[in-house]
């Protein structure tokens, strides 16, 4: 047996937290890259006021690979409930403090995962603030909350569209034996995350093999409606392609047409709601033997907790 693959999981929020749960149960080494777009809740008043990305998804994804005994992770998710700090959770203003202590975001991120004993990389998907924007049956839309709240959205963008990305970040997926892509909300988490250019330019290029993790069921009103293959379209339509599409449809998504290359698996935990990481760990281990089976290494789920 050798090492775990190298893994690099995009998105944000709840999503990308269930996939490096995942990971935890099989990859050598993890990168997680994820969204600052988020302007809603604690994150959107701190970015707005501070002047710093959006760091709620940042937030979840540090505590998902936290050190199980971590007292620290724990009291990240710890929100105020009175007075100005109603709202805020514990672990934005740590962030938004480290930010400033340690001269930028990355370095923030990386004294924050150094204080959790996390167990892998967080990088931003850009390195200053975004804005996004979005097209459709509507009419255009400006910011992450209020097009989460709109229907028939078809076209998402950044502003500015030129923002860097760390080139740490840029890097980790050109290394990867596995890019993971979702879940998540699809326009306001997983393509915010991939649409700066800088990451969709390493996504084209890399010889990972990609794999898209479908959401459980449609995201109402964000993605009503939605089968597996319009996912997969929307992710097309703004250049991601792919190379495998990782779905579970007990809980009723429909798959439509069936153009790409499709795993049906049973993800979702006893309550159809989420993602269980054993089982999505399990799955995903599966794909990257699959991937280097010419190699005739062989990757083993590791008990590295949930």
């Amino acid at each position: 047996m050798t090492a775990g693959p190298s893994v690099v999981a995009l998105g944000g929020g709840h999503g990308t937290a269930a996939t490096l749960r995942a990971c935890r149960h099989y990859a050598g080494k993890i990168t997680a890259i994820v969204s600052v777009a988020d302007d809603g809740g604690s994150s959107g008043r701190l970015s707005e006021v501070l002047g710093v990305p959006a760091l709620g998804d940042l937030r979840k994804c540090l505590v998902a690979l936290a050190a199980p005994e971590s007292d620290l992770a724990a009291a990240m998710e710890h929100r105020f409930t009175e007075g100005e700090m109603e709202g805020h959770a514990l672990g934005n203003m740590l962030l938004a403090g480290l930010i400033h202590t340690e001269g930028g975001l990355v370095n923030g991120l990386a004294a924050a995962a150094r204080l959790l004993g996390v167990d892998g990389t967080i990088l931003p998907a850009t390195e200053a603030p975004v804005r996004l924007t979005a097209s459709g049956i509507g009419g255009p839309t400006t910011g992450q909350a209020a097009i989460a709240r709109s229907g028939g959205v078809e076209e998402v963008g950044l502003e500015p569209s030129g923002a860097r990305s760390p080139q740490a970040a840029c890097d980790a997926i050109a290394a990867a034996d596995q890019v993971l892509i979702g879940p998540g909300s699809l326009y306001t988490s997983v393509l915010a995350c991939v649409l700066p250019p800088q990451i969709r330019a390493a996504l084209q290029s890399t010889s990972a093999m990609k794999v898209y993790v479908c959401n459980l069921r449609p995201q109402v009103p964000e993605t009503a409606g939605y089968s597996v293959a319009d996912h997969v379209a929307a992710l097309e339509r703004h250049g991601v392609f792919p190379d495998i599409v990782l779905c579970d449809t007990s809980s009723g998504l429909t798959i439509g047409d069936t153009r790409f290359r499709l795993r049906e698996e049973m993800l979702a935990r006893s309550n159809g709601l989420v993602h269980d990481p054993t089982r999505l760990g399990a799955a995903l281990v599966d794909l990257a033997d699959q991937h280097r089976v010419k190699s005739k290494v062989k990757y083993t789920v590791k008990d590295k907790g949930s």
